[in-house]
């Protein structure tokens, strides 16, 4: 849109003409990017160690990775706009402080209820990576933004896959609360190496905010594309999350007997499915992604009913965590495919709509994994798992194509 009215949405004419990023730069963007997701995933290995430690129920603990799952889809939905109407370097900055602070307190928590209020905060302000991203690909030149932002993202799925197995060693050797005072240090590291390295920029957007966030509504009602991508992914990540909320429980008893540290290690195991999970994008940019959905939460599903039946047996475990970050990495990145086929001005709001209901399915998938588990055990797990993956299957019972309704630009103000 070309206008020079300077209250229409319009890219900011003092953004920088050159390329600011140096290979540093976007090495500690990375690493941000992978630190600061790592503050989601912290809490699953040491859910055991926080119930004996604060001596409450093993249901409500799942209340812990719930929480932080939510905070983190409000902060999505809330707070990652924000990045197109305020600087983006203060932005950041401010963020990692935020986050910081609900670190610190989760570190202090003297019960549950404090301790569940800092994961709802430590969600809300672990957006950081979500604004690092767009900032990496705005900041770099045209040809080298696809490796720039792929580089930046590489830092991000590492975190999430090393978080667990980092929280498992900290938690078994120096108990759960240093794991939450090292993040927190982290982030003030962190805060300080990108307050003297990053650039300012100018925000990309001239438009009110409530305008902004009106338009993600639109986007729900008129995009039939989005909202079937969401309930897969919602659907698939809340069966990735019963799995990993519940893990340590099911692993401190027997036949296994392991500790926090055991549990994290499977983390790593997953990369091995993670890894592969690039060939299944490969295949959705040649053929239709709903296909490779459907092929993901299939995957999913397999693992699943491995758990459920080789589940005591430490080779169908892993085997069964292999194929189910290969299924959920699967479906995420097919569901990615599908959203940003829609039209480009669309996509950072696409992206965070669904992100914000795959991070709802993944708090709703905490809680039931961990009720289920505290009814039945690791069946009822595994059985809460397959209904939800059942629910994503929902979107592939009508083949028939529905029309894409495209939505204007943003009102100006």
């Amino acid at each position: 849109m070309r206008t020079t009215n300077k209250h229409s949405l319009r890219p900011s004419t003092n953004e920088v003409s050159q390329d600011p990023l140096g290979r540093n730069l976007v090495l500690i963007m990375a690493i941000t990017c992978g630190v600061v997701v790592a503050n989601l995933y912290y809490n699953q290995p040491l859910l055991a160690v926080i119930a004996q430690n604060l001596q409450a129920p093993t249901h409500t603990t799942g209340w812990i990775p719930m929480l932080t799952q939510i905070g983190y889809a409000v902060g999505i939905f809330l707070l990652v706009p924000l990045g197109d109407l305020m600087e983006r370097r203060k932005l950041i900055l401010t963020m990692l402080v935020l986050t910081s602070l609900a670190l610190g307190m989760a570190a202090v928590s003297f019960n549950l209820a404090w301790l569940l209020v800092a994961s709802l905060a430590i969600g809300i302000t672990s957006i950081t990576a979500q604004l690092i991203v767009p900032f990496a690909a705005q900041l770099a030149k045209p040809q080298q933004r696809g490796k720039i932002v792929g580089t930046v993202m590489s830092g991000l799925l590492i975190g999430i896959l090393v978080a667990r197995t980092v929280s498992g060693f900290v938690g078994a050797s120096l108990g759960w609360r240093a794991m939450y005072l090292l993040a927190c240090g982290l982030m003030i590291v962190l805060a300080v190496a990108l307050s003297r390295m990053l650039p300012k920029s100018q925000p990309s957007l001239q438009v009110s905010y409530p305008r902004l966030i009106q338009s993600l509504f639109k986007l729900v009602q008129q995009q039939s594309v989005l909202r079937e991508a969401s309930l897969a992914g919602a659907m698939s990540f809340g069966a990735f999350s019963a799995f990993w909320s519940t893990l340590v429980f099911f692993l401190a008893q027997p036949p296994y007997h392991y500790g926090s540290e055991v549990t994290g290690l499977f983390g790593l195991v997953g990369v091995v499915g993670a890894t592969a999970a690039p060939v299944v994008g490969k295949i959705a940019d040649k053929r239709n992604p709903r296909i490779t959905v459907g092929l993901g939460l299939s995957i999913t599903t397999l693992s699943f009913l491995i758990f459920w039946v080789f589940g005591y047996h430490i080779l169908g475990l892993i085997a069964g965590v292999i194929l189910l970050d290969l299924g959920a990495q699967s479906t995420h990145i097919s569901n990615q495919a599908r959203i940003f086929s829609l039209p480009l001005e669309f996509h950072s709001r696409l992206n965070a709509l669904y992100i914000t209901f795959s991070f709802m399915g993944g708090a709703l998938g905490s809680f039931l994994g961990a009720y289920a588990w505290s009814r039945w055990q690791w069946h009822g797990v595994c059985a809460i798992a397959l209904i939800m993956l059942g629910v994503a299957f929902t979107t592939f019972i009508k083949q028939r194509q529905r029309p894409v309704y495209v939505l204007p630009h943003l009102p100006r103000r």
